[in-house]
């Protein structure tokens, strides 16, 4: 039995906060997971700007209303998903994801909680687990399932790893460098080939 894990974010859809930068004029919240693999100090150093700028999640939602699956995204994901059983594992939020989920033909997703008060302002978050991307592929593991993965950043590497298969999609220079071991793909058809491959 197999299962496809994948990363939402720069796989499925364009970076939420790549988005919101642009959309705000906050250069500073162009850094992803691309450019730092410490997760919780990513979202604590993002905390700390919108509190500084009076930002909060009203704003960052109003964003993501207008951005769209990558181009691509929906077909493969449907394609994949009529002949395996498919996750998106990420570390974005419900609040953020539930558009995108939409716009993908709700797909089945695990993700987290921000923690927010009354007043819209992001106060902390809530994770469902430490490595909870490596953590959720053991656990799929333990019950029977073969799993292969993809994704393009730092916190997708330990899922990549762990599984039968693994691939790098759209990730960058330096990651595809790091990991020569680890097939990179730039285009939805070849990570899908990729994909069928491995599928029994």
């Amino acid at each position: 039995m197999n299962i496809v894990c994948l990363d939402l974010e720069g796989v499925l859809v364009p970076e939420i906060w790549i988005a919101f930068s642009k959309a705000s004029g906050i250069p500073e919240l162009k850094r992803t997971t691309r450019d730092e693999p410490d997760y919780n100090k990513l979202m604590n150093w993002r905390i700390g700007i919108l509190k500084e700028h009076g930002l909060g999640l009203k704003e960052i939602q109003d964003t993501i209303a207008t951005v769209d699956p990558m181009p691509g995204a929906r077909e493969f994901l449907d394609e994949l998903r009529s002949i395996t059983q498919v996750i998106i594992l990420s570390d974005t939020f419900t609040q953020f994801a539930t558009p995108l989920m939409k716009k993908l033909g709700w797909p089945t997703i695990f993700c987290n909680t921000l923690e927010v008060a009354d007043d819209g302002t992001i106060t902390g978050f809530r994770m469902r687990a430490e490595k909870s991307k490596l953590v959720s592929v053991r656990a799929l593991q333990s019950i029977g399932f073969e799993t292969i993965a993809a994704g393009d950043s730092y916190n997708d590497l330990d899922m990549i790893k762990a599984g039968k298969a693994g691939f790098l999609f759209k990730s960058t220079e330096q990651i595809i460098k790091d990991n020569p071991d680890i097939p990179a793909f730039e285009e939805y058809d070849d990570l899908l080939a990729a994909i069928k491959a491995q599928l029994d």
